[in-house]
């Protein structure tokens, strides 16, 4: 997930403030040490009762992992809050117009997160138009409409992939999706095909890309329509024109995922390696959280962005608040 807006100036190295606090003695009981910016290791008091934003929250100051996922919420709410209006006024905009001026927020994502549950929460700040942006695998697009066709069902790491192939099963780690449901996936994407020859609409207003639209079964789809009607013509060129011409350098960037940087893997590097690839601007402090995305996702949506949707249910504001 990336937004793009200006940010302020990196915060104080984190490692010379401790060093620096460790050699005069700087620890307190209160929680920090004497440079501002320094926390103690610290965890949630149950004895104060079950407080699940209390909870979440105390993971800014958990250690580990924990510690990143602190991190990503506040980045988050950083981009949900960020106004032009914030920044130094260097342009000719209006006060009123500078207020309007907000992130542009890019959320990406895979198929496997829509064959779980995640879908559910993409599905929400899609709903309450809290991403403007989104950039889907092939199999992001094509298991959301499977999806709407029939069930995907709990199954386990361990079943025998043969024996699911002659029941026609198809397991997705520990999910299940029958054939049947790429048969009925089948039967409805080629009248829709036939449709995109004469109109494409999109709801809104958010974009959604798929640079990557023919691998996957989508991919198939559309090859066997040519045979029935050649004229349908998708450019994906055109795409990544569009992609390049919104998005510019990143202000903020929080990445969830398992990939480790050792075997040089895009998706496993640290937001680093994107900095020097110009991908995200030097000044920005972008968190990566090194964790399975069901689990932590739905954690920093509730205090990020559903929180943002409860703040404007009792504003009275519709959509992103201007």
């Amino acid at each position: 997930m990336t937004s793009q807006s200006p940010s302020s100036n990196p915060s104080s190295d984190r490692t010379t403030a401790l060093v620096a606090d460790a050699t005069t003695g700087g620890a307190s009981s209160a929680g920090k040490t004497a440079h501002e910016s320094v926390f103690v290791a610290s965890g949630y008091d149950f004895n104060g009762g079950i407080d699940y934003p209390k909870i979440l929250a105390s993971m800014a100051t958990a250690g580990f992992q924990a510690i990143s996922v602190g991190q990503a919420i506040a980045e988050i709410n950083k981009m949900l809050k960020w106004r032009l209006s914030d920044e130094p006024e260097t342009t000719y905009f209006t006060p009123e117009d500078r207020q309007k001026v907000k992130c542009k927020i890019f959320l990406g994502y895979t198929s496997n997160l829509v064959s779980s549950g995640v879908r559910e929460v993409i599905q929400y700040l899609v709903e309450h138009k809290l991403v403007d942006v989104i950039v889907a695998s092939a199999g992001g697009v094509e298991e959301d409409i499977i999806k709407c066709l029939g069930p995907t069902y709990l199954g386990s790491f361990s079943l025998p992939g043969a024996e699911l192939r002659s029941k026609g099963l198809n397991r997705i780690g520990n999910l299940l999706v029958p054939n049947a449901n790429y048969c009925a996936f089948e039967d409805w994407v080629i009248p829709v095909l036939d449709e995109m020859l004469e109109e494409q609409k999109s709801k809104n207003d958010i974009s959604i890309y798929c640079p990557a639209l023919t691998d996957g079964s989508l991919g198939d789809m559309i090859y066997f329509h040519t045979f029935k009607n050649p004229a349908l013509v998708i450019d994906l060129v055109a795409d990544i024109r569009s992609i390049k011409t919104t998005r510019r350098l990143s202000d903020s960037a929080v990445y969830i995922n398992t990939g480790q940087e050792f075997d040089g893997s895009d998706s496993g590097a640290r937001p680093d390696e994107a900095v020097s690839w110009g991908k995200i601007r030097m000044t920005a402090q972008p968190v990566k959280v090194y964790a399975e995305a069901t689990i932590v996702f739905p954690l920093i949506v509730a205090e990020t962005f559903a929180r943002e949707v409860e703040r404007r249910k009792r504003e009275g504001g519709e959509g992103r608040s201007d």
